[in-house]
């Protein structure tokens, strides 16, 4: 194979030796696209955008469910030679109307039903947006005339992807093509990914795990891509016997749904036996739940984590099961990673600290945000995760919460993820998720939100209970919240801090 340092030169290689091979099956409505056509339609975006007068390297937007349109935006445009920027289908106006400002975005792709929600937001930004309705379910460029793209090097920007943080603006996290290259090549090589695989993932293409892990991370092997327009427990298995995915990313949302619906037939068991692994990241999985999974489905389980400025690749553990942990991330993927001191100094394993990471595939910096990007980005390179951590005697890595969501109750630093896997062990829990609320006395005590599985009940006594046993009466929540759901991000990562609107 030869050398691949750009998504465009992936995109030709694979074109050129197997035009007719599958990059994607879209479920909805039943759609193929080949490697062949893949380039054909990124060469003809070329041309539409240099036609409409967008500069090479200037930032396109999309607003669009998974679908053939959208993975061929995500990759096209990049191909292309320009900058993408998918929009977060989920995000508030506040959040979308800064990132249309912010962003410097020329172009927006929308499906029919964000058009008029584009439009009224568009109205608010000073300078010139085109905005152009899109079928999801295919990315109809007729009439534009295919046009060789400018040369793309390692470095040219190709990514900008918002972070959805719980306060303060939108970060803009800008990623190159080499840096989404460095961490596919991470990615398919700790996963032994090859040509014959192929993921269903149900994630979405505006979070950089949908992009990073089950999209240019495929493509970069020369597999494929089973992608449904949503996350269904009812339809999970049964796209696992149509496609037969070697493979399935997932997070752990997805994993405790599926344990809690419906048994498999026997068509599916069947197909099950073509499933490699499943790969979990995005937000700790807890081992009471991965141990599930693995027992029921037979299934093995890679848990896995990465960062939106890594190209969502950090941590992953290893392909073979007998060298796996639980309740850990795994190693360092493809980059290097230390735990440092509040002081700043790298610290001895065993000893908890924030978790920094350094390689190839770490961000450029925040788009337009010197002063945050030298403040996240030290000269040597290190990113300042914001997770805490430690790692042990073996080099796996351990995350036991954020600088931002760490509990301090009356001087004592307790991790959210302590008291969530405690609450998980109770036969009645579906979701859990703690956070710590002011406190006059302690300064700090604990809040616990809970979901319930459908048709299970369970008294706040009982689940009190079952802490004290669990945790001691330190670290049993003060307040115990029964919910309907947890609030979520696109990935499925419980957004903690706005549980406190329920304390």
């Amino acid at each position: 194979m030869p050398v691949m340092r750009t998504l465009r030169d992936v995109i030709d290689h694979h074109a050129e030796a197997r035009p007719d091979a599958p990059f994607l099956f879209a479920p909805e409505p039943d759609t193929v696209i080949t490697y062949g056509e893949l380039r054909e339609s990124s060469y003809a975006l070329a041309g539409l955008l240099a036609d409409a007068g967008i500069a090479p390297g200037e930032v396109v937007s999309f607003m669009l469910p998974n679908g053939a349109a959208a993975a061929t935006l995500l990759l096209g445009t990049m191909v292309a030679g320009y900058v993408v920027s998918p929009l977060n289908l989920l995000a508030q106006d506040a959040h979308l109307e800064y990132t249309l400002a912010h962003s410097d975005t020329r172009l927006v792709f929308a499906a029919p039903e964000f058009v008029e929600r584009i439009r009224r937001l568009l109205s608010t930004v000073a300078r010139k947006v085109t905005l152009r309705p899109t079928d999801p379910d295919a990315l109809r460029l007729d009439g534009a005339l295919a046009r060789t793209p400018i040369a793309v090097e390692s470095p040219t920007p190709a990514l900008l992807m918002y972070t959805s943080g719980t306060t303060g603006l939108p970060k803009g996290a800008l990623l190159s093509h080499g840096n989404l290259v460095h961490a596919a090549e991470a990615v398919v090589s700790a996963h032994a990914l090859t040509a014959a695989d192929r993921v269903l993932s149900s994630l979405p293409l505006y979070h950089v795990n949908g992009q990073c892990v089950a999209t240019v991370s495929p493509v970069f092997a020369g597999g494929s891509i089973v992608l449904p327009r949503r996350f269904s427990v009812s339809q999970w298995w049964p796209l696992v016997e149509r496609y037969r995915p070697t493979w399935l990313n997932m997070v752990p949302t997805i994993i405790s749904y599926l344990l809690n619906g419906p048994d498999l037939t026997s068509a599916q068991v069947d197909a099950c036996g073509q499933i490699r692994f499943g790969r979990s990241a995005s937000s700790p999985l807890p081992p009471e739940q991965h141990k599930a999974f693995e027992r029921r489905f037979g299934v093995s389980v890679i848990e896995a984590m990465g960062l939106t400025e890594c190209a969502s690749v950090a941590f992953a553990n290893p392909l073979d099961p007998a060298r796996r942990k639980y309740g850990t991330p795994g190693l360092p993927l493809g980059l290097e990673a230390r735990v440092v001191a509040p002081a700043g100094h790298a610290v001895e394993r065993g000893v908890p600290g924030e978790i920094q990471l350094r390689g190839a595939n770490v961000m450029l910096g925040y788009y337009k945000e010197p002063e945050l990007t030298a403040a996240t980005l030290s000269a040597e390179g290190w990113l300042a995760t914001g997770d805490l951590g430690y790692c042990d005697g073996d080099g796996f890595y351990f995350i036991t919460g954020r600088l931002k969501e760490l509990i301090i109750k009356g001087g004592e630093n307790i991790a959210p993820r302590e008291i969530d896997e405690a609450l998980l062990k109770h036969p009645a829990v579906l979701e859990a998720a703690a956070v710590g609320i002011p406190d006059a006395h302690y300064g700090q005590e604990i809040l616990a939100c809970v979901v319930l599985k459908a048709g299970m009940q369970c008294s706040e006594e009982a689940l009190r209970a079952h802490c004290m046993r669990e945790l001691g009466p330190y670290k049993t929540p003060k307040f115990l919240r029964f919910v309907d759901d947890l609030p979520k991000g696109a990935s499925g990562k419980v957004q903690r801090l706005k549980l406190l609107d329920a304390a």
